[in-house]
């Protein structure tokens, strides 16, 4: 039998938590599935990567409250611009600098397709882009599967209308 040491009874570094929202809106002017355009915002720090709105949990905050408050500070839209479709939660897992970061989603729907999108200083840009542009943007590979997965839900309600 092999002795456990001290080290793997320690509790476990806590894994940063973040939560946001992939925000898409359909465009009028294009048919089913082209007109699903999902929200991208570019950092203004670091290597000006392209993410969802999203950010970490503040203490006594729950998750999906997390999601909205966020995005209401990073994109200015608010709970009363979106409209959060059920059965979509995708939980991604990866390291950041050495730590553990998990960080949730949840799929929203812009109300207006003509709402404004306010940035804060954050994040330098925003798009709209279909799923294909999207996964460009997005350049990790779980981010790409996230948008792919919400594409693949949107379109199987789309299916049972």
């Amino acid at each position: 039998r092999v002795k456990q040491s001290e080290s793997d009874s320690e509790p476990r570094e806590m894994a940063l938590r973040a939560c946001g929202f992939i925000v898409f809106r359909l465009a009028d002017s294009l048919p089913p599935p082209d007109n699903i355009e999902y929200l991208l915002l570019q950092t203004s720090y670091g290597k000006h990567h392209w993410t969802p709105p999203k950010g970490h949990v503040d203490p006594g905050e729950d998750d999906l409250t997390t999601a909205l408050r966020e995005t209401k500070e990073e994109a200015g839209l608010g709970a009363d611009h979106l409209r959060v479709v059920d059965g979509f939660l995708q939980e991604l897992r990866y390291e950041v600098q050495g730590r553990p970061k998990e960080v949730l989603y949840w799929l929203a729907e812009l109300r207006d397709p003509r709402t404004a999108v306010t940035l804060s200083d954050e994040h330098q840009d925003y798009r709209w882009a279909r799923l294909e542009e999207a996964c460009i943007l997005a350049q990790y590979k779980d981010l790409q599967d996230t948008l792919r997965a919400a594409q693949t839900h949107l379109q199987a309600r789309e299916d049972k209308q």
